[in-house]
């Protein structure tokens, strides 16, 4: 319901083609669904460099008054309460290592003070927390100041809170009824983030204590309202829960940055029970692709059990899709879809609602190559392994006991020896010795890698490696294991 101020930037280059941009921007917002309102918008030519706006396509000179002006006149103002009792809707969270937790949003009512009482209320009114404000900051351009009291419309950082989060209200004590705030997305999907043991832990990163990990996920946990951890029933694990597995995905990949050495799980969708029944979460998945693509996107999800509640023309050759799809179907299929789509399809996905559940869907239908040796990968033997199936990995890679090193051919896994090398004698062979080539290693980024692996196998996560194995290195023990799963 916002309505839009339109500022053509840059107007003083000689290549400027202002009408063109503005025909554009209509055609955008049209094929947003945007209401006649909002299409009724104002429009101002600018130079940022040169400091200057004006509603003239041809001025080349003045300041930036026409667009504060603008500003004023059609942004409505804020509706605000002066003289009430102090209330404030948290919309972003922030750890600060002396303050701890710190809480910002827009003062929509009466007045704070540094140690007055406050406290926190939950979407449903329920008391939260209470407490003081022990430090209030205001922004001036991108920088925080403290202060020491605030307004009505500001817009401050409040620290002197534990445990209130986003969407909660902070207000004076005497307040009893929330701000209005949307309910925070709950996790869907969830992922067991465990100490490295394989034999090649701690070569590559410098952080592989399970104190160190706990730490640093406490610590996103805290600063990030998506993010939930517990403490797993394995040793040394915790189990992560997020919204999906790109969220879970880019914490994974930032702390690999960071030097972690980690083994992740394969997702896991959060189930519910209700009145005896199995629900899993769905979502809302939005997607716009050209139009010769649509047809294998449609495809693609109806497999995933995703169904299609609408398909329009979105201009410009392109179609908008709207499914709605369980959680679990969707995992893995973000890269599936750039290819599909060459790189220029779109896909925006929002939590729905939990749905009965939906049933079994197809997965990994092969099986996979597993080392039953450790050390490096000769070239001789792996080109006799090519033969059943796909290596992941090339001569000279350091691999281990129980290591995935390519996928088989076949629905069950087969244990290989890629380091077996080429017997030496003194009879010289009648045929000429070719030079032995192999067919370039499929290389899997982490979400490739996290969505691939099965229920019994691991991603093992360095700074510089990403290593799939089986959670049981030993063979025997993964046959021990997959007896007790079957009874």
């Amino acid at each position: 319901g916002l309505r839009p101020i339109v500022v053509v930037n840059k107007i003083d280059r000689p290549d400027a083609r202002a009408q063109e941009v503005l025909d554009e921007v209509f055609d955008l917002f049209v094929n947003l669904d945007a209401d006649d309102d909002q299409l009724d918008f104002p429009v101002l030519y600018a130079s940022g460099r040169s400091g200057y706006a004006s509603a003239d396509p041809e001025a080349r000179e003045g300041d930036l008054l026409p667009l504060f002006e603008t500003i004023v006149t059609h942004v409505p103002a804020p509706d605000l309460d002066e003289e009430g009792e102090f209330a404030m809707l948290a919309t972003l969270l922030d750890r600060d290592a002396f303050l701890g937790r710190i809480l910002t949003g827009r003062i929509e009512s009466g007045r704070l003070e540094v140690g007055m009482p406050i406290k926190a209320l939950d979407v449903s009114g329920k008391q939260v927390e209470a407490g003081r404000a022990t430090k209030i900051f205001a922004y001036e351009g991108l920088e925080r100041v403290p202060v020491l009291h605030a307004k009505a419309g500001d817009i401050v950082a409040i620290a002197g809170l534990t445990v209130a989060t986003v969407s909660n209200t902070l207000c004076a004590p005497t307040v009893a009824a929330p701000l209005h705030a949307r309910p925070i997305d709950p996790p869907t999907l969830s992922m067991t983030f465990a100490v490295n043991d394989s034999p090649y832990a701690g070569r590559e990163g410098d952080k592989v204590q399970s104190r160190v990990i706990r730490d640093r996920l406490e610590r996103e946990a805290e600063g990030n309202v998506a993010i939930r951890i517990t403490e797993a029933a394995g040793k040394d694990a915790f189990e992560v829960a997020g919204r999906g597995e790109l969220q879970l995905g880019v914490l994974i990949e930032t702390m690999r940055r960071e030097g972690f050495e980690l083994s992740i799980s394969r997702p896991r969708v959060l189930y519910r029970e209700e009145n005896g029944q199995r629900m899993e979460p769905y979502e809302t998945v939005v997607v716009d692709v050209d139009d010769e693509f649509s047809g294998t996107v449609v495809e693609k999800m109806a497999q995933r059990k995703a169904e299609m509640t609408d398909m329009r023309p979105s201009g410009g050759g392109k179609t908008r899709l709207t499914f709605t799809a369980p959680s679990r179907g969707l995992i893995g299929y973000h890269g599936e879809f750039l290819s599909d789509t060459r790189g220029t399809g779109i896909m925006n996905r929002l939590f729905d609602s939990y749905g009965p559940h939906k049933g079994p869907i197809q997965g990994r239908q092969n099986g996979v190559l597993i080392s039953m040796e450790q050390g490096e990968a000769v070239a001789y033997a792996l080109n006799s392994i090519e033969e059943r199936g796909v290596l992941f990995v090339s001569p000279g890679e350091k691999l281990y006991e129980g290591m995935i090193i390519g996928e088989n051919a076949k629905t069950d896994d087969l244990e290989v020896n890629p380091l077996k090398s080429k017997q030496l004698t003194n009879f010289r062979a009648s045929g000429k010795d070719e030079g032995i080539r192999l067919t370039p290693p499929r290389r899997m980024s982490l979400e490739q890698a996290i969505a691939y692996i099965g229920d019994d196998e691991i991603v093992e996560v360095t700074p510089q490696s990403i290593r799939l194995r089986k959670v049981h290195l030993d063979p025997h023990e993964r046959k021990r294991a997959k007896r007790a799963a079957q009874g």
